[in-house]
C-alpha cells in the first residue's frame, strides 16, 4: 500500500472542502472495495477522507411516505432496522445478506452504490423501488444513478448523504451468490407496486439493469409460471471462473421465479 494522508471531518462541507482541494484525494465509506484496492496498489490516493464521523449521514427515518436511510448507515442496521424491516422487508432481507457479518458491520448503503459494483445487491433494490439518491447538491432518481460498470452519475467531488425509498411490502430479492464473497452471481429484485410490475437485475451484465421482458409477462400474470420461457437474451452477460454467459441467464429466470414467490406467499 502507497503512502496516504488521512482526514477525518466530522461535517459534510469538511469533508467537501477536503476533496475539492485535492482531486487525488478519496472518500472513504466503510472501506471494503477501497482498502483491498489500495492493498493490491491497483489504487493509489494521496488523501483518504473518513466519512464515518459525520453523523448526519447515519441513521434511518421516516419522511412523509418515504424512508431515508443515511449514505454512512452500514448494511447490518438496514437489517435490523424495525422500520424497514416492517415497512420494507425486501429490503432489509437483501441487506441481511450481503457479504459476511463482518462485511455487513462495516460496508455502508451510500459507499455500496457509489462504488457501483456489477455484482451489488443494492443498486437491484434501488432501481426496482424506483428510489432517489440525495447526495449533498442534488436528488438523482435510481434511474440515472446507475450508469455503467463501476460508474455512477456522480461527479468527482460530489457525496451521497442518503437514499430515500418508497415504503413497498409487495417487494422481493433473490440470489444466487458466490460461496466465497457472496456477490450476486445473479440477484433479482421484483416489486409489484399498485398494478405496476418492476424487475432489476444485477450481478449477470455489467451494471444493473431493468427486464421488461419479465415485467411484460409477470404484468399479465403475476406467478412463476408466467416466466418460465420468457426470452432471457445473454449475448452481454458477464462471463467469468464462475459461470459462463448462459448459465447467469438461467439464473435470472430462477431468481425472479423465486422473487415472485417470496411475495405471494405474503398474499
Amino acid at each position: 500500500m502507497n503512502e496516504f494522508d488521512y482526514h477525518a471531518p466530522d461535517r459534510i462541507d469538511e469533508a467537501l472542502a477536503m476533496l475539492a482541494d485535492n482531486h487525488e484525494a478519496k472518500a472513504l465509506a466503510g472501506g471494503m472495495t477501497l482498502i483491498p484496492t489500495m492493498k493490491q496498489r491497483l489504487a493509489a490516493p494521496s488523501d483518504l477522507v473518513d466519512l464515518g464521523g459525520i453523523r448526519e449521514l447515519i441513521g434511518i427515518c421516516e419522511d412523509a411516505d418515504r424512508i431515508v436511510v443515511g449514505a454512512m448507515t452500514t448494511h447490518a442496521s438496514v437489517a435490523e432496522s424495525s422500520l424497514i424491516q416492517r415497512d420494507l422487508p425486501a429490503l432489509a432481507a437483501l441487506a441481511h445478506g450481503i457479504g459476511h457479518a463482518q462485511v455487513r458491520h462495516r460496508g455502508t448503503l451510500g459507499g455500496s452504490i457509489a462504488n457501483n459494483d456489477p455484482a451489488a445487491d443494492y443498486p437491484a433494490a434501488l432501481l426496482a423501488l424506483e428510489a432517489v439518491v440525495k447526495t449533498d447538491r442534488r436528488e438523482i432518481p435510481a434511474a440515472a444513478f446507475f450508469t455503467g460498470m463501476f460508474e455512477t452519475a456522480l461527479a468527482d467531488d460530489e457525496l451521497v448523504v442518503a437514499v430515500t425509498f418508497p415504503r413497498c411490502r409487495d417487494a422481493a430479492y433473490a440470489k444466487f451468490p458466490n460461496p466465497a464473497s457472496k456477490y450476486a452471481m445473479a440477484g433479482v429484485f421484483v416489486v409489484r407496486d399498485r398494478g405496476e410490475v418492476r424487475v432489476a437485475v444485477t450481478g449477470a451484465a455489467a451494471c444493473v439493469f431493468r427486464h421488461e421482458a419479465l415485467e411484460r409477462a409477470l404484468q399479465r400474470r403475476f406467478e412463476p409460471v408466467a416466466i418460465e420461457h420468457v426470452d432471457i437474451d445473454s449475448t452481454e452477460f458477464n462471463e467469468d471462473l464462475h459461470a459462463s454467459a448462459a448459465y447467469r441467464g438461467q439464473l435470472v429466470r430462477v431468481m425472479a421465479m423465486r422473487a415472485v414467490e417470496q411475495i405471494q406467499t405474503r398474499d
